[in-house]
């Protein structure tokens, strides 16, 4: 059995428990933004989930390495898995190890068709802006002058930001805040274009779907046309035929 044979077997048993590994590691992130109220044993444990979800990913990350065949073009094309691993050693850009749950996204929808891709931006789109009202809140609770003071606050932000819609009534006073904004509205640009390229590409099948259903039907009219003169040509000449054999002899 080939490496890739095996990759592919590694990747169909890995996809439903890498799932719950990235929720759980929402969980583990969002509850104690949520709740700022935790206790210390809540929090310790909290912790621990999470850093056995990024240790789920980087074990799979590192099976996936080993069994592939080109190893530099498999680290090329899976750079948002190596994000995954290696984001979570860098601190304090601990956000930005909610990668996780985007990494899951691409690989369920790796290699498959325009109707799975809208599944996948409808999925990223929620929860870039549920991750991003969390960090939003995580990073302006109780900053002097903040506007953003509650989880409404942050989604009613997040919402509008994505958007690119952008009304103001609220806006981040915290540089970490301001950050989280920049990044939500590069992937709100990023998800309108992939909406847009989306659509375009269903409106241009629509229309070559139409064309192709009109030429077969055009070819279909010729080739009646075509048999109904072959008919008809037949036809004559037989009438000639018989006319030249009923005609009497001359001389």
């Amino acid at each position: 059995m080939s490496d890739d044979v095996r990759r592919a077997r590694w990747e169909s048993a890995t996809e439903w428990p890498l799932t719950a590994a990235a929720l759980f590691f929402l969980v583990a992130y969002a509850w104690p933004i949520l709740d700022p109220t935790l206790s210390g044993g809540w929090l310790t444990a909290l912790e621990v989930l999470s850093w056995t979800a990024w240790a789920a990913f980087l074990v799979d990350y590192l099976v996936r390495l080993r069994l592939a065949s080109h190893k530099v073009e498999f680290v090329r094309h899976n750079l948002l898995d190596l994000a995954v691993v290696v984001l979570p050693l860098l601190r304090p850009l601990r956000l930005l190890r909610l990668v996780t749950l985007l990494a899951v996204l691409n690989r369920k929808a790796g290699g498959s068709l325009r109707g799975r891709v809208s599944v996948y931006v409808a999925g990223a789109a929620v929860m870039v802006i549920l991750v991003a009202s969390l960090a939003e809140l995580q990073a302006e609770r109780g900053a002097p002058g903040a506007l953003i003071r509650t989880f409404g606050d942050a989604l009613w932000w997040a919402a509008t930001t994505v958007t690119t819609v952008g009304y103001g009534d609220l806006h981040p006073v915290t540089t970490q805040g301001r950050w989280v904004a920049v990044g939500l509205m590069l992937a709100g640009i990023a998800l309108i274009g992939v909406v847009t390229a989306t659509f375009a590409s269903w409106l241009i099948e629509q229309v070559q779907d139409i064309e192709e259903a009109s030429r077969a039907a055009t070819a279909q009219d010729v080739e009646t046309l075509s048999e109904q003169i072959t008919r008809l040509q037949r036809t004559v000449d037989e009438l000639r035929a018989e006319r030249a054999a009923d005609r009497p002899p001359t001389g």
